[in-house]
């Protein structure tokens, strides 16, 4: 097993983690098979808890664990399927070595962070990196560590000591670490003085740095450059530049280009593993797919979509919401747009209220070519999701509500439409008397880690729902499997009452009682989805709901179904006359 640790100092928040998951594809493209762990030092025990404000959005995995946003970059990179397991925090490590003690595994010795902490967090990386994460079933061949934080952190020492340790546990050839800095730009001049103390801090802690990824605004003076490898004692080789790029799907080029695969061939002894000639063309093929995708284009068209939310300031909040109208916007060949709209904004004005943010608010939807109302918790901000939603159903523009969007869109039809002035969801009054969404019990009311539905779930398209526009796209298949977060679903009593109304219940669990789809049928795209479709989405094979409907706002559709529709014939091999695939 060979490993790639990506560590960080100066501040945090510099890359780590699409220099991680750039890492990852540059081996996937020799024909190597990767996983990936990320580390957190933080004490909970998952990131389920924390608020997207302050902790950016909470990525789930298929098994349903609450994970770090990291874990979406490497899955959306690498088309990859982690588990909760491969996300390590401190409240996962000392949670077990605590469980273990009370065993009596110690045998009644003193329970230390040497060894007992340190141990544990090698067994857990160990064992993860071990484990399938792809459609091949077969063990990795490499696993990319990413150690949260910044080298010096009184939270990270325990994981930097085990790391140190590890070096030595998968032995000479096996283990390498690229340290990740920021060399900041002062009054036009390269500062290095800041990387210089970072890798200093780094071998004083026991790390040793065989890459130095330099994070900047701009190429690298040669000079800088020189300066940095002689300083740190390291050839200018290892010394590799990560400027700012139009796009972060562009950083596995620049590294490519600065020698990061021939870097890592030699550390880690790559040229002596066996590699058949099958999966050696694969990752030559997934490096052509990759740079034809993500290339720049000029003049293209530009789509502009309205975000409409609740934690617009902190945008990292949605990231996956935004990675996936990205990845749409690629393979419809457009340039994408985000209008940022606080939905308290669109709320009706009052006393105290500001009156210019809600005119620009209203603009920035009025003049969008299409709405996303996400997910989120809580009643803040929710009338204006509502009306967000009227406005996209009554004007005909086309809407994507995930979760808390698609509630939103069923309570707007159920007031507006059905005439119940007083629909709500049990969410936001739990006295209310007409609760068109409700508590559907599957985990505890008290308990808030890991008490949601949770991870990926079947959706059954039911009988009479081929014309949905959204079952074409997933190649008018029966069921998907999509990943949900979520406590509250739509009153099983109001469905008959809303289909009445049009609003059609197109997809449905394995009971028929929850609902997991709703499309109107006479709308350019108005669609809501119980479940969660941005996280399965991945840079070369976008979420089918976020691609039908950037491709709606873009007015391009028609052209996106008939291709993926050929894809489909030809990936069940059909004769080649009945469709040509269609790769992206």
């Amino acid at each position: 097993m060979k490993y790639v640790l990506v560590s960080g100092g100066v501040i945090s928040g510099i890359g780590k983690g699409i220099i991680a998951s750039s890492s990852g594809l540059l081996l996937k493209t020799l024909g190597l098979k990767v996983t990936a762990v990320k580390i957190d030092p933080y004490l909970n025990i998952d990131a389920g808890t924390m608020g997207p404000k302050e902790h950016g959005e909470c990525f789930v995995l298929k098994d349903g664990g609450e994970s770090d946003l990291d874990l979406g970059n490497y899955e959306r990179y690498l088309s990859l399927n982690l588990t909760k397991e491969s996300n390590i925090t401190t409240g996962k490590i000392y949670s077990h070595v605590l469980s273990e003690e009370r065993k009596g595994t110690y045998l009644g010795k003193t329970v230390q962070v040497v060894p007992h902490i340190t141990d544990a967090i090698q067994d857990s990386i160990e064992r993860v990196a071990k484990v399938s994460a792809d459609d091949s079933g077969e063990e990795p061949d490499v696993c990319i560590i990413e150690l949260g934080g910044t080298v010096g952190d009184i939270e990270s020492m325990p994981f930097v000591e085990a790391l140190t340790q590890f070096r030595h546990r998968a032995g000479k050839g096996n283990f390498v670490n690229i340290h990740v800095s920021y060399v900041p730009l002062i009054h036009g001049e390269e500062k290095s003085k800041p990387t210089q103390h970072s890798i200093r801090g780094a071998l004083q802690a026991g790390l040793i740095p065989d890459l130095i990824a330099c994070r900047c605004e701009r190429p690298l003076a040669k000079e800088t450059i020189l300066k940095i490898a002689r300083s740190c004692h390291r050839e200018v080789e290892q010394v590799l530049t990560v400027r700012d790029m139009q796009t972060v799907y562009q950083v596995p080029l620049l590294l490519e280009q600065q020698g990061l695969v021939t870097q890592l061939t030699s550390a880690l002894q790559l040229d002596k593993l066996a590699i058949s000639s099958a999966l050696v063309a694969k990752g030559a093929d997934l490096w052509k797919l990759w740079n034809k995708t993500v290339l720049p284009k000029q003049h293209l068209e530009q789509v502009n979509i309205a975000i409409v939310g609740k934690y617009t300031e902190a945008q990292d909040a949605y990231l996956s919401v935004v990675k996936s109208l990205e990845h749409s916007a690629m393979r419809c060949n457009k340039a994408l747009h985000i209008n940022w709209v606080d939905s308290e904004h669109l709320e009706d004005a009052t006393q105290d209220s500001d009156p210019t943010k809600y005119h620009q608010a209203w603009l920035s939807v009025h003049t969008a070519s299409g709405v996303v109302i996400p997910g989120g918790f809580g009643e803040r901000g929710v009338e204006g999701m509502i009306k967000a939603a009227w406005w996209t159903r009554t004007k005909k523009v086309p809407m994507l509500g995930i979760c808390l969007g698609m509630q939103v869109a069923v309570i707007e039809v159920a007031r507006n439409v059905c005439g119940r002035k007083n629909a709500t969801s049990e969410e936001f009054d739990q006295k209310a008397q007409d609760k068109v969404i409700m508590f559907m019990p599957e985990g505890s009311r008290t308990e808030m880690g890991g008490s949601m539905r949770l991870g990926s779930r079947p959706t059954h398209f039911q009988q009479g729902s081929e014309w949905s526009k959204l079952r074409a796209l997933y190649g008018n298949a029966d069921v998907v499997e999509e990943r949900h977060r979520h406590r509250f679903e739509v009153n099983p009593d109001s469905v008959v009452e809303l289909e009445k109304a049009g609003l059609n219940f197109i997809g449905k669990d394995d009971t028929g009682n929850r609902m997991e789809i709703v499309e109107l049928k006479d709308h350019p795209w108005f669609v809501g989805v119980q479940f969660h479709p941005e996280y399965q989405s991945k840079v070369l094979d976008p979420s089918r709901p976020y691609l039908g409907f950037f491709a709606a706002s873009a007015g391009c559709l028609n052209q996106i179904t008939k291709e993926l529709l050929q894809q489909t014939l030809a990936t069940n091999g059909l004769p080649n006359g009945v469709g040509e695939a269609i790769h992206f």
